[in-house]
C-alpha cells in the first residue's frame, strides 16, 4: 500500500498573512501538484480572486468556520477530491487546506483521523502557522485561538518582518519561545518561503528515517531571524523564564517533555497514555513522541490531539544503540508542574502504587 495522501493545515489569525503565503506557494514550481481547499469566512471570503488566478483547482468551501460548522463539508470536499484525482480529472500529490482566522487546526485533525474514507487515503502532514511580526503579539495578548494556532504548529512562518520594528519582533520572538519552543521557524520574505520548506513535515509515515522523526519531535527554537532558509538545524536556546516580558495569557499553554534513557515497560506506557487522554484528554492540544517499549525490536513515534491518536509507525531505520524515548506535551488549561510529574511517571514501574499516583497526580483540582 502506498502512503496515504499528505495534507498541510494553513492556519493563522486574521490578516496574518495566510492568503499570500498561499497565493506565492502556487506559483512555485518546486511545490508539485497541490489541491487546495480554502474556507471562506463570512460573505468577503479570504482573498480567493488570488489564489484562484493561480491555480484552477482550487476547491473553495461554503461560508462558515471550518472547524465547528462545516466539518462534514469538509469530509464531502476531500472525498470529491479523491473521486475526482481517480478519474484522473485533477492529478495531485498533496492537499492544503487554508483555515480561517479563528479556526482550532485540532477538529480539523480529528477529521482526517476518524472519517472511514478520509482515514486511509489522508493523512496529517504538518500544521503551519503564520505569524504577523507587526500585530502578532497583540494578537495573542487577545485571542485564545492564536495561542493555540502558534502552539500546535509544526513551522512557525513569521510574516511582515520588513515593516515591523526591532521591539515588534523582539517581543514577538520571545512570546513564540513560550508558547512552541520546539517549531521551527521560517521568514516570509515579501509571502515568500524556500520551495519545500512546509512539506515533508510528519513523521508518521512508512519510509522514516532516525534523523527526520526527531527532527519532528524536537527541534530547538531559533530566533525569528535566524534560519531562513528552513533547512538547518537552529540554535539551541535555554528554557525562557517569567520576567517583565511575561504574559499572564501565556499561562494557558503549557508544555513539558521527558527523555528515557532506558525502555519504557508497555504496562506502564500503557496505563500513563490512557490515563491521561481519559483524564485530561480535552486539554491536548497534541501529544507526540518516540517511544522504546522493553521487548519490542523498533522504537514507533505516535501522535495525538486532544483523545484522537494516529496509528502508531514503526521506525525500521533506527541505530539500534540509542533507546531513548522522547515524549512531548503542549496542553490548554493544565498546569506546567502537573505535565511534568505526568511525565515522571513513565519512569516509574507498573505496580498498584504507580498506578495509584498516576490517577492521584492527573485527578487533583487546578
Amino acid at each position: 500500500m502506498s502512503d496515504p495522501i499528505p495534507v498541510t493545515l494553513l492556519t493563522g489569525f486574521l490578516g496574518a498573512g495566510k492568503t499570500t503565503l498561499l497565493n506565492k506557494l502556487l506559483h512555485d514550481p518546486g511545490a508539485g501538484r497541490v489541491a487546495v481547499v480554502v474556507n471562506e469566512f463570512g460573505e468577503a471570503g479570504l482573498d480567493h480572486d488570488l489564489i484562484e488566478k493561480a491555480a484552477e483547482d482550487v476547491v473553495l468551501m461554503p461560508a462558515g468556520c471550518l472547524c465547528c460548522t462545516i466539518r462534514g463539508d469538509l469530509s464531502k470536499t476531500l472525498i470529491s477530491l479523491l473521486a475526482r484525482r481517480a478519474r484522473a480529472e485533477l492529478p495531485f500529490d498533496r492537499v492544503v487546506i487554508e483555515t480561517t482566522g479563528l479556526a482550532d487546526p485540532g477538529p480539523i485533525h480529528h477529521t482526517l483521523l476518524v472519517d472511514p474514507v478520509l482515514a486511509p487515503n489522508y493523512a496529517l502532514d504538518g500544521i503551519v502557522t503564520v505569524v504577523d511580526s507587526v500585530l502578532g503579539a497583540a494578537t495573542l495578548d487577545q485571542h485564545g485561538e492564536a495561542q493555540a494556532q502558534v502552539a500546535m504548529a509544526d513551522r512557525l512562518v513569521v510574516s511582515k518582518t520588513d515593516i515591523a520594528d526591532a521591539a515588534a519582533k523582539g517581543a514577538l520572538g520571545a512570546r513564540l519561545d513560550r508558547l512552541n519552543p520546539g517549531a521551527r521557524r521560517i521568514i516570509a520574505e515579501k509571502g515568500a518561503v524556500p520551495s519545500g520548506a512546509l512539506f515533508g513535515i510528519g513523521a508518521l509515515r512508512r519510509a522514516m528515517t532516525q534523523d527526520h522523526a526527531l527532527d519532528w519531535l524536537a527541534a530547538p527554537a531559533n530566533d525569528p531571524l535566524e534560519g531562513v532558509s528552513g533547512l538547518t538545524l537552529p540554535k539551541a536556546r535555554k528554557p525562557v523564564e517569567p520576567g517583565p516580558s511575561h504574559h499572564a495569557s501565556d499561562d494557558r499553554i503549557a508544555t513539558a517533555s521527558i527523555s528515557l534513557t532506558d525502555p519504557i515497560q508497555p504496562e506502564t506506557f500503557d496505563f500513563w497514555l490512557d490515563t491521561l487522554v481519559a483524564l485530561r484528554g480535552a486539554h491536548i492540544l497534541r501529544l507526540k513522541g518516540i517511544a522504546h517499549i522493553k521487548g519490542a525490536d523498533n522504537p514507533f513515534v505516535f501522535h495525538g490531539v486532544q483523545h484522537i491518536f494516529e496509528p502508531p509507525v514503526p521506525l525500521a531505520d533506527w541505530d539500534g544503540t540509542d533507546t531513548t524515548s522522547r515524549v512531548v506535551i503542549i496542553a490548554r488549561d493544565m498546569p506546567q508542574s502537573e505535565l511534568e510529574e505526568s511525565l515522571s511517571l513513565l519512569r516509574r514501574t507498573p505496580d498498584a502504587q504507580a498506578r495509584g499516583m498516576i490517577v492521584h497526580t492527573l485527578e487533583q483540582p487546578f
